[in-house]
């Protein structure tokens, strides 16, 4: 399949699109039983106050997970078709396990379904380790939802550290002049 989709070039860099630098909505791609969405929340709580989530739940292995996660993939596109409150950004994915536990994220149908999405897509697949087809298809690959979460708001992050500079700063010029 890696082979395939390679020769079709859907892994290539110039067809990857830039997340956007301050996403306000995020669209969250696994299930809401396992560990990985609980994750993403714990980061985005910590790390964000405008981030908006909105799980699209989903199966994220087993015999119709590729097939589902595809379907969720396209219901979040949709919704930015008809909908004012768009998706700015989808997290795709789910926590570690085995390869057959990750094997969803090897389907063509996945890959194919990230590709054509209109969204910006972030691949959150297992751990550090582990690689799937959907992370090279996706715009931005993150070696864990935790991860994932991180990028999502690290312009946030930053932007808050950089007022928090330019306040000090301030104080401290006008501490001096006085």
């Amino acid at each position: 399949i890696k082979l395939k989709l390679g020769k079709e070039r859907l892994f290539d860099e110039d067809l990857k699109r830039p997340l956007p630098f301050f996403p306000r909505r995020v669209g969250v791609v696994t299930s809401p039983n396992g560990a990985a969405f609980h994750d993403i929340l714990n980061v985005l709580a910590r790390r964000t106050k405008t981030v908006h989530i909105t799980l699209i739940p989903t199966r994220v292995q087993g015999e119709y997970a590729g097939e589902e996660i595809e379907a969720a993939i396209k219901l979040a596109n949709e919704h930015n078709k008809k909908s004012n409150e768009k998706f700015d950004v989808l997290i795709v994915g789910r926590g570690g396990g085995s390869s057959e536990d990750l094997w969803a994220f090897n389907e063509e149908r996945v890959a194919r379904a990230i590709r054509a999405s209109a969204i910006p897509v972030i691949s959150a697949v297992g751990h550090e380790i582990d690689f799937t087809i959907a992370d090279f298809v996706a715009d931005r690959r993150a070696p864990t939802p935790s991860a994932a979460a991180e990028i999502v708001a690290e312009s946030e992050e930053s932007l808050q550290y950089f007022i928090r500079q330019l306040k000090q700063d301030l104080f401290q010029i006008i501490n001096y002049k006085t």
